[in-house]
């Protein structure tokens, strides 16, 4: 069986990953123990399927073309620091989402409706739209002074995202680094 690891994003705006990218090299400073992503890997996962048969490919493609067809398109605002699952625990470092985020959680859920007749379980946990930025490395513990700084720039604004589309992407895993490679490109309603 051949599988492809793939999962559903918005794309980033330049603007957006220009901005994070240039907090991400400020950051990268205060502590290795942080697996930064690389600006042009910036998007906003809207469902993240694992390894897909490659031969399930064109149903998932149909899918997420129809939870597209369901939206209109929008604005959405980057902005906000924090940390998962907490700032005292934090593994996953990320920027937030302002205006537009209950249009986000309302084409995630779109994209959960018509993804589970073909076996993809919704997620447990709710949808909390986000922009990841770095990974805590395992046993990384040097992290007081990024902590500092992420509480201070809590308000940090990214830009926006003109949100036309949602993608389906597949991911390969190198020790460089994840390489992210469109699959489809699903237009939002009154967007072709």
């Amino acid at each position: 069986m051949n599988t492809i690891r793939t999962f559903i994003a918005v794309e980033s705006s330049p603007e957006v990953r220009e901005a994070a990218g240039r907090l991400v090299q400020q950051w990268e400073r205060l502590s290795r123990d942080v697996k930064w992503v690389e600006p042009e890997n910036m998007h906003l996962t809207l469902k993240f399927l694992g390894d897909v048969d490659s031969e399930q490919i064109p149903s998932v493609t149909e899918a997420v073309r129809k939870a597209a067809a369901e939206c209109r398109p929008f604005e959405l605002e980057i902005r906000g620091t924090g940390a998962f699952p907490s700032l005292r625990r934090p593994n996953v470092f990320w920027l937030g989402v302002g205006q537009g985020a209950e249009l986000l959680g309302i084409l995630a859920q779109k994209v959960e409706r018509t993804l589970e007749p073909l076996g993809f379980r919704p997620e447990d946990r709710p949808f909390h739209g986000h922009l990841t930025l770095g990974r805590v490395r395992r046993g990384g513990g040097q992290l007081a002074a990024l902590l500092e700084r992420l509480r201070k720039e809590q308000d940090f604004q990214a830009g926006w995202v003109s949100v036309r589309q949602i993608t389906l992407f597949s991911s390969q895993l190198t020790p460089q680094g994840p390489i992210y490679t469109p699959l489809d490109h699903a237009p939002l309603a009154g967007d072709s």
